[in-house]
């Protein structure tokens, strides 16, 4: 798979878990909401940095 192919395909699992969290968890929450939102994509973020950066 290229390399472009693949940062679409996080990009597209991180926005399928962020929309799973907020439908399921967090509907009529908005500070809940946000704050998970950025924790999300800050574990997403980190786990590229340490894990798929490394390739």
């Amino acid at each position: 798979m290229g390399r472009q192919a693949a940062s679409a395909l996080y990009v597209l699992v991180m926005v399928a878990v962020i929309v799973g969290v907020d439908v399921l968890f967090l509907r009529h929450h908005f500070w809940w909401r946000l704050a998970s939102n950025i924790g999300i994509v800050m574990v997403f973020a980190v786990f590229y940095l340490v894990v798929l950066r490394r390739r």
